[in-house]
């Protein structure tokens, strides 16, 4: 009776006692109600859920069913995202065993609530963590305050839970800020802030989606195991079928706010009974199944002919690569001393030619994304050489400045943070024009509405502003401007990677649309292994900052030579819950850290042939792998 006040003296609302079959989570009816210019707009339909201690319950459906805001809803943080629950209740059984109506909770009980009762994962960890703080003051800030322990321990905690979540040398990244960590390691930070209380419920929303495929397989791991240590409830939602294979006990499929399809995760694959939740299974990219094609192919489309195979390969290389090496230094102390060098590109050489899609893949960390922004320069390299057309655009100056920012073109990985809010869509496209003087006048708006054309969107966007957009549609949008400038060569940095399934084929077959019409050539980085057999020619992969294989794609992927190639396509998730990863014996050890001490310089091993245009790294112990 004593514990039974003082609960009600932390959460003074109307709750009862926990019945003994009362599930953790238990959603009746609630419909979520947005405020338009146009009136009321219901996005989620008197939608049930229901999640039981120590059960994982994955959400999947497309950008735009409501995954995301009846995620929000359960939090209530959808007050503050311009929602607002207008129908059904919200049952949540808070540690002392006691039911609380979420929908009626008050937000000071609600804030009491979330971190030690009910914690989530957002999908960008870049808007989800303060720019301006260090990662380790985040994390004991969330201990602090839910804990009630002072400083050092909110530190030593802080410590820990990095270790948890298997980022390397957490004692110097508790010091680091959030733009210093790559998009994967972010994304761990995010795991770590969450789980620091240790939840009752985690809702985790796309939580692997920046995430390789290897670095994937520990969250995953890692998250079922506190799961079980903690008995705690998972709510997963993501757009991935073969996470959902690996994670879920069962599955709830969604479709403009509404559940149109529930079961065992089982059932759900084997006998999927919705049209909708057939076609979502039917467009995820299985690995192995172009194992027969040479060449790229793309999507197939609902309704429509059978893909062709992509054949725009030419004997030129538009873009060549040497020896290429980027470091970054580490210093400390009041004066600056270096202390360490992180060594994310060294040696790294190969040749793009027109028409070619080259994919990059390697876990975070490898150094892909460095490669690609060393050669457009947002990051300087430190040795090699880069030709671009013959030309030598290594060092910079009046004469071959202008020709690299016009002939390669970047398109990142998150389209919202690439495209100004304060710009319409056409003026975010016509300023690579602007930029170069390549038209003026009424041209310049003409050119715009045809680059909108080539990518589909409709002409009448270009008054709209990002926020207006689909993250699919804003993907788009910055494919057209980097097509602005009439590039010879296009990097696409994990450019699909936070698209659904669906949105993701047709941003695929749009890029092989373009190559075939304009003769483009794709330097591809992802981590998406099956997105890359669908798009890639030939594959090279990346392994501390070196190129370990590099081939066609066919040879990469279908005879993998070296160890962490084989253990890159081992990790990718496979839509078969009858196929778990703890019944496939995955490799999850921690990579080796890039920084190493000012005099420890790396040895770059050297590729040697082993068939057809196909090279794997000689290694110094070890012999060929």
């Amino acid at each position: 009776m004593r514990t039974l006040r003082i609960v009600h003296l932390l959460y003074p609302t109307s709750a009862a006692p926990l019945s003994q079959t009362q599930a953790l989570l238990d959603v009746q009816g609630l419909r979520v109600t947005f405020d338009t210019d146009r009136g009321p707009a219901t996005v989620v339909h008197g939608l049930d859920l229901r999640v039981s201690a120590g059960e994982t319950v994955a959400v999947v459906g497309e950008s735009g069913s409501g995954k995301s805001v009846t995620a929000l809803a359960i939090t209530r943080l959808i007050d503050y995202a311009g929602g607002r629950i207008t129908g059904g209740r919200i049952g949540f059984t808070d540690r002392a065993g006691v039911l609380h109506d979420l929908a009626t909770e008050t937000p000071e009980a609600m804030r009491r609530m979330r971190g030690p009762e009910i914690a989530m994962v957002f999908q960008e960890p870049m808007t989800s963590l303060n720019p301006v703080l260090r990662i380790g003051d985040q994390i004991a800030e969330a201990v602090m305050l839910h804990q009630g322990v002072g400083q050092a321990e909110g530190r030593a905690e802080a410590k820990r839970m990095l270790d948890r979540v298997r980022i390397p040398e957490s004692a110097s990244q508790l010091d680091r800020y959030p733009f210093q960590l790559s998009g994967g390691m972010r994304q761990r930070v995010m795991i770590a802030i969450a789980l620091s209380c240790r939840p009752r419920l985690l809702i985790a929303d796309e939580p692997t989606t920046a995430l390789d495929v290897t670095v994937q397989a520990q969250v995953l791991r890692l998250i079922a195991s506190l799961q079980r240590e903690l008995e705690m409830g998972l709510i997963f939602i993501t757009h991935d079928m073969g996470v959902v294979a690996e994670v879920a006990d069962r599955v709830v499929v969604m479709r403009n706010g509404e559940k149109v399809e529930e079961g065992d995760v089982q059932r759900i694959f084997d006998a999927p009974e919705h049209p909708y939740t057939r076609a979502l299974l039917a467009a995820v990219p299985l690995l192995g199944s172009l194992a027969d094609q040479k060449l790229p192919v793309p999507f197939p489309v609902p309704d429509g002919p059978p893909p062709r195979p992509q054949d725009t390969v030419t004997d030129q290389p538009v873009l060549e690569v040497r020896d290429l090496v980027t470091r970054f230094d580490v210093r400390r102390g009041l004066f600056g001393r270096l202390v360490g060098r992180i060594h994310a590109v060294e040696g790294v050489s190969f040749d793009l030619r027109h028409g070619e899609t080259l994919a990059v893949v390697g876990e975070s960390g490898c150094g892909k994304s460095t490669t690609g922004r060393s050669i457009i320069r947002l990051e300087q390299p430190v040795g090699g050489t880069i030709r671009l057309a013959g030309l030598d655009v290594t060092r910079l100056n009046r004469s071959n400045e202008p020709l690299l920012r016009r002939a390669v073109q970047f398109v990142f990985q998150d389209p919202f943070a690439s495209l100004d809010p304060r710009l319409t869509i056409g003026f975010s496209i016509a300023e690579p024009i602007h930029t170069h003087r390549l038209l003026q006048g009424p041209a310049v708006e003409q050119r715009v509405r045809e680059l909108l054309q080539q990518v589909d969107l409709p002409v009448e966007h270009i008054w709209r502003y990002p926020h207006e957009l689909s993250g699919g549609q804003r993907q788009r949008v910055c494919i057209a401007r980097a097509l602005a400038s009439e590039p010879q060569v296009i990097i696409a940095d994990e450019a699909v990677a936070a698209l659904d399934v669906s949105i993701r084929a047709q941003v695929v077959n749009l890029l092989m649309d373009l190559q075939a019409r304009l003769g483009v050539a794709f330097l591809f980085i992802s981590h998406d292994m099956a997105v890359v057999e669908r798009v890639a020619h030939r594959v090279a992969v990346m392994y501390l900052g070196q190129i370990v294989e590099i081939g066609p794609r066919q040879a990469v992927m279908g005879d993998p030579r070296h160890a962490y190639t084989k253990r890159l396509l081992a990790a990718v998730p496979v839509p078969d819950p009858r196929r778990r990863a703890y019944a496939r014996d995955l490799d999850d050890s921690e990579v080796p850290s890039p920084l190493r001490a000012p005099s420890d310089m790396p040895t770059v091993a050297p590729l040697v042939q082993v068939g057809p245009d196909h090279y794997v790294a000689r290694h110094h112990v070890g012999g060929l792998y």
